[in-house]
């Protein structure tokens, strides 16, 4: 029997996370598509109490307060996320999403959707440094089109999720990129350059992936010129656009590119939505507050954008495809996921006060022989962390400081291991449902984590090919290196 520092054999640490993958299995068969309002909630809440169970020799006040820090490191995640449920429902009223839409529509073709979609959101994501910001405005805006174009959602989904992850993780302005070298000792730039070894190469390939799906996806041209330019005309009837619609999107973009926080930035957008609103779409809002003229027009057009800030905006076009699309946001929106997220961070503080997550991580060390496995052993830290964690953050600085003086012994520079700690921690946060990037994906795009997560190409290729090159020696520096 394998025991770690404290005795605690190994196959007891696996326990409250086999536990759980029991339990996810069984609510996404039972439940499917609805398991995450509630029933993987559960799932998690009853694995961590497995964990804690074990642990219980710490004392629950211990355990209280570990999982009172963990909820704790998931507040800000929580607060952005309802900031954008808010968001998306203010710039559907504003219409500014439908403006994106009606102008997106007319400029990108079915035959080359999915890779332009990800090279947008790339684009976009380097010069704000927000894979998240990127998802709920460019993101969103390009889901709406491909509804409208007959094309795959969860295709368009994982275009997204690559191309917002590419700039989360290669933009020096991300949290992300600044925070993998921070913790190993490495400088940024050389940290940003040192990725483009496996960056990139998963790029071109996930483009290449991307055009063969659109080249060959049945619907991809079959959708009439006719049809589309009656859906930008049922748009156009229900929304004035115009410059003015994109004034909250050019705002939300400077401040990002400026730096300001996400919170702050995304209030000023939201904000933004609501004078334009107010101003320029009157009509709108008070179809949507007062459709029966029950209130004084001043009444209803506060009840407007009140309502679009706490549930969310709907559309009662007569367009059953418009209405779906158009009818969404809210901070009500978003409460099953932060019940998700605060859920998954108590499991993760459990598994790591008990202990049973250092036990398990000690064990991942035994196997490692050469560059190559330490490099895999890293990458399968980062993703397990993923999962067990349910963090972004975690996933970076805990692997990061386990591994930190292994790289040093066998003479790797630290930009060896910031760069797979991204590679790995970074890109794979999102393609976990639970994660509070996984989560955050699902609720913005309205796709299921596990419906656009084998089209998250990049997001995939960049561990295998962080493997690969460790096993090779492609791009590895050595300590000695200026």
């Amino acid at each position: 029997m394998n025991t770690g520092e404290r005795g605690i054999p190994l196959w007891l640490a696996l326990l409250p996370v086999a536990v759980l993958m029991l339990l996810l299995a069984t609510s996404v068969y039972l439940f499917g598509d609805a398991s995450s309002a509630g029933p993987n909630q559960i799932a998690l809440l009853l694995a961590a109490g497995v964990a804690q169970l074990l642990g219980a020799r710490l004392g629950w006040h211990v355990l209280q307060e570990a999982m009172a820090q963990g909820i704790g490191l998931a507040i800000n995640a929580c607060l952005i996320l309802l900031m954008v449920g808010m968001l998306i429902g203010v710039w559907m009223l504003s219409g500014t999403a439908p403006a994106l839409i009606y102008y997106g529509l007319a400029l990108l073709d079915p035959g080359f959707f999915y890779p332009a979609a990800c090279v947008i959101c790339a684009l976009v994501s380097v010069t704000i440094g927000s894979s998240w910001t990127t998802a709920g405005t460019v993101g969103l805006a390009l889901i709406g089109i491909a509804e409208v174009l007959g094309l795959s959602s969860a295709i368009t989904a994982g275009a997204v999720v690559s191309g917002a992850y590419f700039g989360d993780k290669m933009s020096p302005l991300s949290d992300t990129t600044n925070l993998a070298p921070g913790v190993v000792g490495a400088e940024l730039f050389e940290h940003v350059r040192h990725m483009t070894w496996t960056t990139l190469p998963a790029l071109l390939i996930a483009l290449i992936l991307y055009s063969v799906l659109a080249w060959s996806t049945e619907t991809a041209g079959t959708v009439s010129a006719g049809a589309v330019e009656a859906a930008r005309s049922q748009i156009g009837a229900h929304f004035h656009l115009g410059v003015v619609p994109l004034l909250p999107l050019a705002l939300l973009l400077a401040m990002a590119v400026r730096g300001v926080p996400a919170y702050p930035a995304l209030a000023a957008g939201s904000l933004a939505g609501v004078l334009v609103a107010l101003v320029y779409q009157p009509h709108a809002v008070l179809a949507f507050a007062d459709p029966q003229r029950e209130l004084a027009p001043a009444a209803a057009l506060v009840r407007g954008v009140w309502s679009a800030m706490a549930t969310g905006y709907e559309l009662h076009s007569g367009n059953a495809l418009l209405d779906e699309l158009f009818s969404r946001g809210g901070m009500g929106s978003m409460l099953d996921t932060v019940w998700l997220i605060m859920s998954a961070m108590v499991f993760g503080a459990s598994m790591e006060r008990t202990g049973l997550l250092g036990r398990i991580v000690k064990s991942l060390m035994a196997g490692v022989k050469g560059t190559g496995s330490l490099v895999a052993t890293t990458v399968g830290t980062c993703i397990g962390s993923n999962i067990i964690t349910a963090d972004q953050y975690i996933s970076i600085v805990l692997p990061g400081r386990m591994f930190r003086e292994e790289f040093e012994r066998r003479g790797l520079h630290p930009v060896n291991l910031s760069r797979t700690l991204e590679d790995a921690g970074t890109m794979t946060s999102p393609l976990v449902p639970w994660n509070t990037c996984g989560a955050f994906m699902a609720a913005t795009l309205g796709v299921a984590t596990f419906a656009y997560l084998p089209y998250a190409f990049l997001n995939l290729l960049n561990p295998l090919i962080a493997i690969a090159w460790g096993v090779l020696g492609v791009g590895i520096r050595p300590a000695s290196d200026p």
